[in-house]
């Protein structure tokens, strides 16, 4: 499943592509005909992203409100849109020009769990559901900007596992699989240790990284965690290969050595996701 900075990469091409333009609405699917036809020949006027959810505002119509599950996909394209293959969801395209789009776009959804036209009052159910959003700035969302305060209001408080808790999209919204065992490595923190043993200073250095560690992802659409000095360049190691790309220090790396201390990344079911850490690292 695309964790959060996947979402907000998603809200940004989308607004780069039709922000501000009058689009083309299909859903070749038939799965989403009646929105389809409701946001056909309307404006996009703005996107939005909460965690794993994408909303895609049309002027006078509401939002489009996309959660793409497991399965899941999004696929863009410059110049007119072919004949579509495939189910494709929901399809948008425009060969309109704007002062900043000069050129045909379309895209076309796939596979998602969620793919809905909601009013402004839906919206705002949803992200008074979601917990604090590390890429988000807004105070009523919990953004980077607040030091998710809403968050340590429920970690600090639960005998779950910290592990556990950064999965919780009610307690922090857009962290996934990879990010929860990258940042619990980078702080040395054992994942099983319960919420409210993590100490102030330990919460505000977990959420400080993970708004750096998830901006970067946003730019650069793949997650690298290590540090510089945990290259492949520096510590002259071969590059990770993996389809998640990105350089990681424990996430699927199970019975491999660790990158710092050398011991076995070991690997467990918590909460029915696969968990990744170095116990001789995260000992605190």
């Amino acid at each position: 499943m695309p964790e959060g900075h996947t979402i907000h990469r998603l809200a940004a091409d989308h607004f780069e592509r039709f922000g501000g333009r009058v689009v083309r609405a299909t859903s070749p699917q038939g799965k989403f005909t009646d929105g389809a036809a409701l946001i056909d020949g309307t404006e996009l006027t703005e996107t939005d992203a909460h965690g794993k959810h994408l909303f895609l505002g049309f002027r006078g119509t509401g939002w489009v409100h996309v959660h793409l599950g497991l399965y899941g996909t999004f696929r863009f394209g410059a110049g007119p849109a072919p004949a579509p293959v495939g189910a494709v969801r929901l399809r948008l395209a425009t060969a309109t020009a704007t002062a900043t789009a000069t050129a045909a776009a379309y895209a076309e959804l796939r596979g998602p769990t969620a793919c809905e036209l909601i009013t402004d009052g839906e919206k705002q159910a949803i992200h008074d559901r979601l917990g604090d959003d590390p890429l988000r700035t807004d105070t009523a969302s919990g953004g980077g900007a607040t030091g998710g305060e809403g968050a340590w209001a429920r970690v600090s408080r639960s005998r779950t596992p910290i592990a556990a808790l950064l999965m919780d999209q009610k307690v922090v919204a857009g962290v996934g699989n990879v990010y929860r065992a990258e940042v619990l490595f980078r702080h040395r923190i054992d994942p099983y240790r319960a919420g409210r043993d993590i100490t102030r200073a330990e919460w505000e250095a977990i959420w400080e990284d993970l708004v750096g560690l998830m901006r970067e992802g946003v730019r650069n659409n793949r997650i690298d965690t290590v540090r510089p000095e945990h290259t492949p360049e520096a510590m002259g190691r071969p590059p990770r290969v993996d389809d998640h790309g990105g350089e990681v220090y424990v996430y699927r790396r199970a019975q491999l050595p660790c990158h710092i201390c050398g011991g076995e990344v070991r690997t467990a079911d918590l909460a029915a996701r696969n968990l990744f850490w170095c116990p001789d690292c995260q000992q605190s």
